[in-house]
């Protein structure tokens, strides 16, 4: 396939980037064979150290195989990719060709969400639900601004995670929370059911610091699984209190 030569700054990043593309695109095949450092260096009319940290980019996404002194193989990103992925796309204002991808992300967010905040309940840091009460009614006073709000929600969710102490969430959490991946490409006025619930925030918050998991993960569950929709309603209405 033919590359369009790319300019001087940054080469790298446009080889990677049309590389990336062109994999999870379809254009190479997971066992496709990528054309060789020489080759490629000629089609993007770069020098083959940009090639090689290219392939190398490629290769800790999951979406390469390079073999030492041999061919490098298309891997299928399906298997061998994670949500680091996704971030690289996202950060190109590119997507994957998954046409549920925002339901996906979201539901994932849910997950997470639901259980950090079950776990961040039985734990019982007496500091971290603290902060997270402080954080509850700091969000409240911040309403009807979705785009504060939608601030103070991720701020307020990172102590719930963090408080779960579980390492592995917080990483997702990281991720997810990383340009778009927050909640797909929905904008916080997509998302004015569950920002606007300020009472609900109030109701987690209350239940990670009376140490009841049951009702915290119940909680959560409420205002993560809350309909994404564009509310229709002037944005200047009150919130639930």
């Amino acid at each position: 396939m033919a590359f369009a030569p790319v300019p001087r700054a940054s080469v790298s990043d446009h080889v990677f980037g049309q590389l990336r593309d062109a994999i999870v695109g379809g254009r190479y095949r997971p066992g496709d064979t990528l054309p060789g450092e020489r080759e490629l260096a000629a089609a993007f009319a770069v020098n083959r150290h940009a090639i090689r940290e290219a392939l190398r980019r490629l290769q800790q996404l999951g979406l390469v195989r390079v073999s030492q002194g041999g061919a490098t193989r298309v891997l299928d990103w399906r298997v061998h990719a994670g949500l680091d992925l996704a971030l690289s796309l996202t950060q190109s204002d590119d997507v994957l060709p998954v046409e549920t991808l925002v339901r996906d992300m979201l539901e994932m967010r849910a997950c997470v969400g639901i259980d950090a905040a079950r776990l961040c309940a039985e734990r019982g840091d007496p500091a971290v639900s603290a902060a997270v009460v402080r954080a509850a009614d700091e969000y409240g006073a911040l309403a009807p601004d979705l785009p504060r709000m939608n601030e103070a929600d991720i701020a307020m969710w990172r102590l719930i995670v963090s408080g779960s102490g579980n390492t592995a969430y917080l990483l997702a959490f990281n991720s997810l929370v990383a340009g778009t991946l927050a909640v797909g490409d929905v904008p916080p006025d997509g998302r004015a059911a569950e920002l606007l619930d300020v009472a609900g925030h109030r109701r987690l918050a209350a239940a990670i610091a009376a140490g009841q998991g049951a009702a915290a993960a119940r909680h959560a569950r409420a205002l993560l699984a809350a309909p994404v929709t564009t509310p229709t309603t002037p944005s200047g209405r009150e919130a639930r209190a």
